[in-house]
């Protein structure tokens, strides 16, 4: 056992259940599930408040209700895709970019919930798999930590390959201890499609509503400043898996094959 307890969420606050719990899989199912019905769940329950784009969305259903959630998306652009994943598609290489398990999922739920999700995107072509487990502590403006961190035991226990940390990035914290990441600091900017919801979560710490009229950067910097604080955040550690076997070699070769992170008490 690698820790002694696996991380939870409901409604954004984090819980912990004992890591050598097994879960009953008769009482399980997990299937494929709306992007609505997966947004709404992340939105409600993950530490970060906030869903991202999604190739594949499955949930886990305990008896007919929804307990959890795995979305798996495209990397930002292709030069980050190509970094990771090489010459596989943007089909072929995928990114588990939310995974969020309410605390009634008994302790092995996460790698049991993940290995079936596994399966299904073997089925759907996928080759590759990449997550990253984010090990900095959150705090609120009142300094209390809203997010521990994790190094990503469940990934260790699924046999990933560790090839080390991202890049190392400057973020702004709102005052819960949520990120407002660059991404959609830059969909404000440029008033791209969603930056609606970027928009509405400065606006529900106090900022004043964007006018059409009005210069989309020069309200950004204004209360970006206003309502956030810095944070330097040393990068996560990322992991990588070669779903086909047949294609490990051009998956995983290349890649270094370091040995895991450890943190007392984190998942």
């Amino acid at each position: 056992m690698i820790t002694s307890t696996c991380q939870r969420w409901t409604e954004h606050r984090e819980s912990r259940r004992p890591a050598g719990e097994t879960i009953q899989a008769s009482a399980y199912e997990v299937a494929p599930i709306p992007s609505q019905t997966a947004r709404a769940f992340v939105e409600a329950h993950h530490y970060s408040g906030t869903f991202s784009p999604a190739s594949f969305r499955f949930g886990l259903h305990e008896r007919g209700a929804l307990v959890g959630v795995a979305v798996y998306g495209v990397a930002p652009s292709m030069a980050a895709h190509r970094a990771v994943f090489g010459n596989l598609t943007l089909q072929q290489g995928v990114s588990l970019s939310r995974l969020v398990l309410l605390d009634s999922v008994p302790g092995n739920g996460e790698s049991w919930f993940v290995a079936r999700t596994f399966a299904r995107l073997r089925e759907a072509g996928v080759v590759a798999v990449e997550s990253c487990a984010d090990p900095e502590p959150r705090p609120d403006a009142a300094g209390v930590l809203t997010h521990r961190g994790h190094v990503g035991t469940i990934y260790q226990a699924l046999n990933a390959q560790y090839v080390g940390r991202t890049n190392a990035a400057s973020l702004r914290l709102l005052p819960d201890g949520t990120c407002l990441n660059n991404r959609a600091c830059g969909k404000i900017a440029r008033r791209e499609q969603g930056c609606d919801y970027a928009v509405a979560q400065l606006v529900r710490w106090g900022a004043e509503t964007l006018q059409d009229d009005e210069d989309a950067l020069a309200w950004l910097r204004a209360w970006r400043q206003r309502l956030t604080r810095p944070m330097r955040h040393g990068g996560n550690h990322r992991y990588l898996w070669a779903l086909d076997k047949r294609q490990r070699r051009a998956v995983l070769d290349g890649k270094p094959a370091l040995a895991y992170p450890k943190l007392d008490g984190a998942s």
